[in-house]
């Protein structure tokens, strides 16, 4: 079962960064715009390179327009993205 991650978008950002916890969700500036896919295309390519996995397999699984969504991690169990979390500092 692929791990989720409810995530804070907060585009047009000076840069791309995680900020850390917003209540229940991780809290990710981006410095794309939030036009024609461009900030999940960034989100995806971001949280790939932070968490160390191929970018197939991160993907947008809910809020493609929204600023939260749900991320889903094929290769990652939910274990293992707590993990990667605390190694963060963003647990």
């Amino acid at each position: 079962m692929p791990a989720r991650l409810a995530i804070l978008v907060q585009p047009r950002a000076s840069r791309n960064e995680i900020v850390g916890r917003q209540g229940d969700a991780l809290k990710v500036r981006l410095t794309a715009p939030p036009v024609e896919g461009a900030a999940n295309k960034a989100l995806v390519a971001f949280l790939a390179e932070a968490f160390g996995v191929r970018r197939s397999e991160v993907r947008v699984a809910s809020g493609d327009h929204a600023r939260q969504k749900v991320v889903e991690f094929a290769s990652l169990t939910e274990e293992e993205l707590a993990e990667r979390l605390v190694s963060m500092g963003n647990a």
